[in-house]
């Protein structure tokens, strides 16, 4: 019987038991606990900025960046269609609208096509830039650093400056992956925009089973964060609030499991880094296969690997290979269905999306788990030599 695969899972063999176990047996479970401050302190300081918030999940941390950066009803903002679709709902929620930019070969939003936008399809003014087609106010920028590949952030933040947006950096699969050359040098995903968002979902780098964490430039906007997360609470005792708030802050059980896995983030990169490696130096042996680059520009965190598929070449589809990995108890996925495809958001403006539906058709994730041994990715490189050969 062939051993099963899974696509990516955690690696839990650190202090994980012993935190959660101190957290259950002082019975601070829920949304207060030394583990949730311990937390937050210890990414403040892995990420050399001053403070962070612990959320109950990115998408919450988003939602947060998102009304921090002032975005309400009737406003826009551009995004990614080659994204999870995370990171576009948090728009709607504050009663904005969604601009969907296209990719380019990294996965990462087109900054060539989003500085066209700007320039052509919108204005200037006082207030902001105002989109010609529909007169609204685009107030922010969500740029996702897909799979941890970092986006070019000098490029962003010019084109930011120059038209006066906000930018919320989705770094939720980009934790540890940091510049290697230019203005940004040393700075990490998620720390050089107006804000930034961390993920610890399950099949995350490091994970605290659900979870997320907002980083931000403004010590008080992170401040403000907090306290909307907590419900906006303006006293302890009385429960006043001036504000709406929301309940989105991360338990002490969840920061448990973090900060024993935080202990951990460089060994799982470098476990990454290698297994990245050993794919890349097999598949290209592979007539129509090809595995993804990575920016050269960035230390990446290697999250997930993507396949490139050449159907011509090789013999078989997206879908195809799918199918006959699952058979061979390999698990893959394919990369998320456009979002402006998506029924919620068929109506919604995009600008000259065609890589995004290229790639859509040629790329799965292939197994890259932080507890992959060599030996299962020789497994998973034999498996895709043989589809080859029987074809």
């Amino acid at each position: 019987m062939d051993k099963f695969i899974p696509l990516s899972v955690p690696k839990l063999k650190g202090k994980e038991l012993e935190y959660v176990t101190n957290a259950i047996e002082t019975e601070w479970v829920s949304t207060g606990g030394a583990y949730i401050n311990e937390f937050e302190k210890n990414i403040a300081k892995y990420l050399n900025i001053e403070n962070a918030v612990a959320c109950q999940s990115g998408t919450a941390g988003l939602h947060l960046a998102l009304r921090l950066c002032e975005v309400k009803y009737g406003d826009e903002v551009i995004v990614p269609t080659l994204t999870f679709i995370a990171a576009v709902n948090p728009v709607k929620y504050l009663g904005a609208e969604p601009i969907f930019m296209d990719c380019d070969d990294t996965l990462n939003m087109d900054l060539d096509k989003l500085e066209e936008f700007c320039e052509k399809e919108c204005y200037l003014t006082e207030k902001g830039l105002i989109n010609k087609k529909t007169k609204k106010i685009i107030k922010a920028l969500v740029v996702v650093h897909v799979f941890g590949n970092m986006v070019n952030m000098e490029k962003i933040m010019n084109i930011a400056n120059k038209y006066k947006l906000k930018v919320v950096e989705d770094a939720t699969e980009a934790l540890g992956t940091y510049c290697t050359e230019g203005k940004y040098k040393s700075k990490f995903a998620g720390t050089i925009g107006d804000f930034g968002v961390y993920s610890f979902n399950g099949n995350k780098i490091i994970t605290t089973g659900g979870g997320g964490m907002l980083v931000g430039k403004n010590i008080d906007l992170v401040l403000k964060a907090k306290y909307l997360s907590t419900q906006a609470k303006d006293d302890q005792l009385y429960y006043n609030h001036s504000e709406i708030g929301y309940n989105y802050r991360m338990t002490n059980i969840q920061a448990a499991l973090g900060v024993a896995q935080l202990e951990r983030l460089e060994e799982f990169i470098q476990i990454k880094t290698k297994n990245y490696s050993l794919y890349k130096s097999k598949i290209k042996n592979i007539e129509g296969l090809s595995l993804l680059d990575f920016n050269q520009n960035c230390r990446s965190n290697y999250w997930f690997y993507s396949l490139v598929i050449n159907k011509e070449k090789y013999g078989l589809n997206r879908d195809e290979l799918l199918k006959k990995l699952s058979e061979k108890k390999i698990q893959t996925r394919p990369i998320w269905g456009l979002i402006h495809k998506q029924k919620p958001y068929v109506n919604s403006q995009s600008y000259k999306i065609e890589k995004a539906n290229y790639y859509l058709e040629k790329i799965i994730n292939i197994p890259c788990s932080t507890n992959l041994s060599k030996e299962e990715v020789l497994m998973v490189i034999k498996a895709l030599t043989n589809l080859k050969l029987s074809i």
